[in-house]
């Protein structure tokens, strides 16, 4: 059926995605960022294996989280795949990759247009990335297809807040699109993978960690469903 809830188009889905000043500031932030998220990729990080894809991998934030778990004998069988559109970020994810030993293919593309056959990972991974993504029905589509039936959907998403926080979100978002590299603050993220035809809920949990106007942000699991089904 069709997804009446697609956002209204501001962006070419084909257009580059670069943001040269952004990746700069973001990795020398990345040690707070690391404070307020650090539990939730502790999370999407636990037990993994099989195949994972790291979906808009940025600069590689996941991957220290990911080798440390992996060390820990949880991910013997572990095979790493991360994606990210913007070569500024990806470059800096090269070199994350190796200073942690992680053992990462790393590839070019956007959540959109995935470069992957269908059903090729155990689990996708996607750490407040939707925020960006510039049609994120078409995305959550990509996970769902290169997702194995059974498999796992597992995410942390800053997605908008209520009352007088969500008009101050829908005020500042101009400006923080144009600043944070596309990013939506208000946008209702885990509303539409919960929606999603091709996915049952393991477990959601609505937290507070983080900051105004990037909060409140939820973390979950999904599974695929085994029927096959792709509609949103």
């Amino acid at each position: 059926m069709a997804d009446a809830s697609r956002e209204p188009r501001t962006d070419r889905a084909d257009d580059e995605i670069a943001h040269p000043i952004f990746a700069a500031v973001y990795d020398a932030a990345l040690p707070l960022e690391n404070r307020l998220f650090g539990p939730h990729r502790e999370y999407l990080a636990a037990g993994l294996s099989g195949r994972v894809l790291d979906l808009g991998a940025g600069s590689g934030a996941m991957f220290e989280y990911v080798a440390e778990a992996a060390g820990e004998g949880s991910g013997a069988d572990l095979t790493y795949h991360a994606v990210e559109p913007d070569p500024h970020m990806r470059r800096r994810a090269a070199e994350r990759a190796r200073e942690t030993g992680l053992a990462v293919h790393l590839e070019e593309g956007r959540a959109e247009a995935l470069p992957y056959d269908d059903g090729s990972f155990d689990v996708v991974i996607s750490a407040v990335v939707f925020c960006t993504v510039q049609d994120p029905a078409a995305g959550l589509d990509e996970v769902a297809r290169v997702l194995k039936p059974g498999g796992e959907f597992r995410f942390f998403e800053h997605v908008g807040a209520d009352g007088w926080r969500r008009r101050g979100q829908e005020l500042l978002n101009p400006l923080w699109r144009r600043a944070a590299a596309g990013c939506h603050l208000d946008r209702d993220t885990v509303d539409r993978f919960v929606a999603h035809d091709a996915f049952e809920v393991i477990e959601l949990e609505r937290t507070d960690l983080g900051t105004f106007p990037a909060a409140p942000v939820v973390r979950g699991r999904l599974r695929r469903r085994r029927d096959g089904s792709l509609l949103g």
